[in-house]
């Protein structure tokens, strides 16, 4: 099966991670900018170049926000719970990781993907079912970070979180109704940081094996937010007590 990478950042963040490129289509006429830097790389790599009328993209593309550049690749690949663990290690830091239960949008997923990569993060786990996936729009939306951190899909977040607990991970659930703020946990040692959906938060079950329930302080007349705005509130406050 082959998926695609739309996008100049994505496009030139895969070329710079050495993403396996089947076949770049480039908007005919106009290559300049960043651009430019596309076709240099990929002519450099061997990666066949096919030039075509913007029509021609616009039918290819997936997220509608090609400008200019599509290319081929092979399905992207998803990483081991054990491969996040070992990145940590090789960085000589705790495990920073992010579990997401039932994010369904993957302009979301993507969204919080390019976040984590930002933040420290070593990986991202979701689960096999009821979830967004990694594909075109996953990847527009992290602008390029799905080449550089790891997600991991699991059958089950309950046991996975049985399994991280073992490494020594605490859990931190994000919930509205949780019992302390963000800005009072400790976040000392390997962190799991799990965040739910919009609509229905974190799962019973998976609620149930956090070690803490976080809350967000909000002052306005709506009380929610976007599910990445959430979560990347919360990972910068992981981040400012652990590497920042």
């Amino acid at each position: 099966m082959s998926g695609r990478i739309e996008g100049r950042n994505p496009v030139l963040e895969a070329l710079k991670a050495n993403r396996e490129i089947d076949k770049l289509f480039i908007k005919k006429g106009g290559i300049e900018g960043s651009l430019k830097k596309i076709v240099h790389e990929a002519k450099r790599r061997g990666i066949v170049i096919k030039e075509v009328e913007k029509k021609r993209l616009d039918e290819m593309s997936q997220t509608g926000s090609h400008q200019g550049v599509i290319a081929m690749i092979s399905e992207y690949k998803y990483a081991q719970v054990r491969d996040i663990l070992d990145r940590a290690r090789e960085k000589n830091e705790d495990p920073f990781i992010i579990m997401l239960d039932k994010i369904t949008d993957n302009h979301n997923l993507g969204s919080i993907i390019r976040t984590a990569n930002v933040m420290g993060a070593h990986g991202v786990i979701i689960p096999k079912h009821e979830s967004a996936s990694l594909g075109a729009v996953s990847a527009k939306a992290s602008a390029g970070a799905v080449e550089f951190t790891p997600v991991a899909k699991v059958g089950n977040l309950s046991k996975e979180i049985d399994n991280l607990k073992k490494e020594g991970i605490w859990v931190y659930g994000a919930d509205m109704d949780g019992d302390r703020l963000v800005y009072d946990a400790d976040f000392s040692g390997g962190v799991c940081l799990v965040i739910g959906s919009e609509g229905e938060g974190i799962s019973r079950l998976v609620k149930e094996k956090c070690d803490f329930l976080l809350k967000i302080p909000m002052r306005g007349e709506i009380n929610s937010l976007n599910a990445s705005v959430a979560a990347g509130i919360m990972m910068y406050e992981v981040a400012k007590k652990k590497f920042l």
